[in-house]
């Protein structure tokens, strides 16, 4: 595999964190600055480890994970988005936070699609530290520019943006759903 298929490999998934990150720059009016370094940092790092997992369990899995990983994306991501969306219609200020929580959800949901990847890799003659670092650095580039849009961005919407980021990420879960399916 060439260099060049890695680098559009890397982009490709590094979208579905970028836009994980618009959505959550969208909400942040407190300590975004560390916010979005977290951000890019967990979804970098789980962008990395999945590829990992997949490439050195590739021959043992015959496809199995690659069966039902659109179905893990879309309700993680479908449980985030209604929960921001529910969270933007209470009364009180818009609770602006990172959970640890939340974080893992978003980086596992963002990076499911990595780990078939790594299992698509381990069919190939790759460098592996390569295409890893690769995979993490492009993620958390994407990841740290999509949490600035979206702060940019947000920073006229307000509470809207609680129903706008919660939107978008259960359109991204469908989205994985009706790609797995061939529908879209």
């Amino acid at each position: 595999m060439k260099n060049i298929e890695l680098l559009l490999i890397s982009i490709g998934l590094a979208m579905d964190a970028f836009s994980v990150s618009i959505c959550k720059g969208l909400t942040m009016k407190h300590k975004w600055r560390r916010n979005s370094f977290l951000i890019a940092f967990s979804f970098s790092f789980f962008q990395m480890l999945m590829p990992l997992i997949g490439y050195f369990l590739g021959s043992n899995l015959n496809g199995y994970f690659i069966s039902f990983n659109h179905i893990i994306a879309f309700c993680l991501l479908t449980i985030i988005g209604i929960n921001m969306i529910k969270e933007s219609y209470k009364n009180e200020d818009i609770k602006i936070g990172l959970s640890i929580k939340e974080l893992l959800m978003l980086s596992i949901a963002t990076s499911i699609d990595a780990m078939a990847v790594g299992i698509t890799l381990s069919f190939f003659e790759v460098n592996l530290v390569f295409a890893i670092l690769l995979i993490g650095i492009t993620a958390f580039i994407f990841s740290l520019i999509g949490v600035n849009i979206g702060k940019f961005i947000g920073k006229n919407f307000e509470k809207k943006a609680q129903i706008i980021g919660g939107t978008v990420l259960i359109l991204i879960g469908i989205k994985i759903l009706l790609e797995h399916f061939d529908i879209f």
